[in-house]
């Protein structure tokens, strides 16, 4: 059940542990408080434990917020299964509504706010010599996707970035870049500024999630789904209904 908002900055408790990287963000009174750590198979024990602290130093209660954030993939299976499960269990204790957050929008919201990127080609690596990505376009100030996202072969993120904008200059992030760049042989052109080891954060998935929240987008526990790209992944919510 979708809800309008007024545009009061809301109170949201954001997650994010699609990759490597675990982390933990709140946004209230026009900040965002966060914990982040590169801790891989870690991220069960921290996630708890950042969340706690971000809500601690803001002096509130896990009852005050007004949704939960999380970053509903593409990413690694068991990480996004986490930030899922953890987002969910919130929901169904608290009766909050949820916000899921594109996990490669949320690189692209990084490295606006940090490269001040005006085009952004994030890409995570899928395994199987694929990657997961999507391109984004800054609008007054955030990251909107352009198409949709999708998995592919690497040589294909080139293709990608073919636009009639002779002008563009396209920030590359994320782990689909580090692991396949230098078989794409990126470095002379011109029209790509690569940045390295770039991870999501919560940060991100907060502040994409505070636009959202005033939009109207927070969901039930029904609507709020992993996203993963790859069709035999996993298997959809109504496959597994069939299947029982």
């Amino acid at each position: 059940m979708k809800t309008e908002h007024s545009s009061t900055p809301p109170i949201i408790l954001a997650i994010e542990t699609a990759t490597k990287a675990c982390s933990a963000a709140l946004a209230i009174g026009g900040k965002i408080i966060t914990r982040f750590s590169i801790a891989p198979r870690e991220h069960t024990k921290l996630i708890l434990n950042m969340m706690d602290e971000v809500l601690e130093e803001a002096n509130i209660k896990l009852n005050q917020v007004d949704a939960i954030a999380f970053s509903r993939g593409p990413g690694a299976f068991t990480g996004v299964r986490i930030a899922v499960g953890v987002a969910h269990g919130i929901a169904l204790s608290t009766d909050k509504l949820l916000l899921p957050i594109s996990t490669l929008a949320a690189i692209a919201q990084q490295m606006q706010q940090q490269q001040n990127a005006q085009y952004c080609l994030a890409a995570l690596d899928a395994r199987m010599g694929e990657v997961y990505w999507g391109k984004y376009r800054v609008k007054k100030g955030l990251m909107t996707l352009q198409g949709t996202e999708a998995v592919s072969k690497p040589e294909y993120l080139l293709t990608a970035l073919k636009t009639d904008n002779q002008k563009t200059v396209w920030t590359l992030a994320g782990s689909g870049w580090d692991e396949y760049a230098p078989q794409l042989d990126l470095e002379t052109n011109q029209k790509f500024i690569k940045i390295n080891n770039i991870l999501p954060s919560a940060e991100s998935i907060a502040k994409l999630a505070i636009e959202d929240w005033k939009q109207g987008k927070a969901v039930n526990i029904e609507e709020a789904q992993p996203i993963y790209l790859r069709d035999k992944v996993a298997q959809t919510v109504a496959e597994r209904k069939v299947a029982i």
